[in-house]
């Protein structure tokens, strides 16, 4: 009997801005070990690993003496990546998933299509500027970086909520669960789920 292949990445990037390197193992136990120097990033970064199943390590350095911003856009960049290169030839993947995620007063719905096709679709309204000291605008940053590195679609869209937390985990746990379900191999035989015969 065939051996199923760990599907498996590994990146490294550095600029003048950032450092980080990054290991993603699909179909895991959804442990991680995460210091960005972000902390609420690690936050939402743990959540999205243990709901996708995921094993996530993850160490980054960046210019947070300016801001998080390089620093969360470059960890959207790798883990799109890595995601990407993971997937390898996504023969026999699901290529859909989709969640409605509720989180207390907070309801989200993630959908995407690992489609080959990178494209953000965020309706997100965000009640604060800030998440104690988190730029709350750069949930939107770290989504788009994930999408365009991951060549997929990503669709992220709020249907209910008022705590700003709330909406951010609802998304990020909601990314983990689509993630989950549309990586899932459920026979490789039947090639790739495209009638075009290319994700």
């Amino acid at each position: 009997m065939e051996t199923a292949k760990t599907r498996t990445a590994v990146i490294n990037r550095e600029t003048k801005e950032t450092g980080i390197a990054l290991s993603l193992t699909l179909d895991s136990n959804g442990q991680s070990e995460i210091n960005t120097g972000v902390g609420f990033l690690d936050h939402m970064l743990d959540l999205l690993a243990k709901h996708g199943g995921m094993e996530l390590k993850l160490h980054a350095r960046g210019d947070l003496a300016v801001d998080a911003h390089h620093t969360v856009e470059d960890v959207g960049i790798c883990l799109g990546q890595a995601l990407k290169t993971a997937l390898g030839d996504k023969y026999g993947i699901e290529r859909y998933g989709h969640v409605l995620l509720p989180m207390d007063e907070a309801l989200v719905l993630v959908a995407l299509d690992l489609s080959g096709r990178a494209f953000l679709a965020y309706d997100l309204p965000l009640p604060t500027a800030k998440v104690g000291d988190f730029d709350t605008e750069l949930a939107e940053e770290f989504f788009r970086a994930f999408a365009s590195n991951g060549a997929l679609t990503l669709h992220v869209r709020l249907l209910a909520g008022n705590n700003t937390h709330h909406i951010i985990e609802a998304a990020f746990k909601g990314l983990g669960r689509a993630l989950r379900l549309a990586v899932e191999i459920k026979d490789p035989q039947r090639g790739l789920p495209s009638t075009k015969g290319l994700l």
